[in-house]
């Protein structure tokens, strides 16, 4: 979905997704108030616009996960959103986001950037990670499906194409470890196997 969809839908679910997540609390703290990004953050996107992001991206992430109840989540209390400089850009770790304010002065506030960025960060924030396992440019580049996000986030985008579904059963799958034999099970084939039909599916890319 592009990145204007994921804006848009954003203020769609904020609504209906207060109800269902009450039970997690979230939590915005701008730490460097009295930087340009800081304040920048403060003025044109503000503590209450990032907390209802971080809402609406929850929910729709449970809705793709199709994570209907809170035994299919992980067990995440509390997501912390924290303004400061420890990154370029941003990133998550645990149940906290880090969001650099220096960014944020490069952007001058854009909210669709930040929605963007923050929905990509709250992913990682309830995805599975295969406790551990495995291993994300354009479509079809790479030499193994786990070299980078982006050509991971392509091939399994490839994958969801031949089974409607796919992301959730293998994000479901991965809540107690990874297997390479997920895909096996799930699209009858060895993701070696995939990654090459992937290849040529998009012509074998050039790095």
């Amino acid at each position: 979905m592009a990145l204007s969809s994921h804006f848009l839908l954003s203020f769609v679910l904020i609504v209906a997704s207060l109800s269902k997540i009450q039970a997690v609390e979230f939590t915005v703290s701008n730490t460097v108030p009295n930087t340009e990004g800081g304040a920048i953050f403060a003025d044109r996107i503000g503590d209450a616009y990032a907390r209802q992001t971080m809402i609406a991206a929850t929910n729709f992430i449970w809705h793709v996960f199709q994570q209907a109840t809170a035994a299919d989540r992980k067990d995440v209390a509390c997501v912390r959103l924290i303004i400061d400089n420890l990154y370029d850009v941003a990133a998550a770790t645990g149940s906290e986001i880090h969001f650099s304010a220096n960014y944020v002065r490069e952007i001058q506030g854009d909210k669709e950037e930040f929605t963007g960025i923050m929905y990509h960060e709250m992913t990682h924030v309830w995805q599975w990670d295969g406790r551990g396992n495995p291993s994300a440019r354009k479509a079809g580049a790479g030499n193994s499906w786990g070299e980078s996000s982006a050509v991971t986030a392509y091939f399994l985008d490839y994958c969801e194409s031949r089974r409607n579904g796919f992301v959730a059963e293998l994000n479901k799958k991965m809540r107690d470890g990874y297997n390479d034999d997920f895909f096996v099970q799930l699209l009858g084939r060895t993701v070696d196997q995939l990654f090459s039909e992937y290849k040529a599916w998009f012509g074998g890319a050039a790095e």
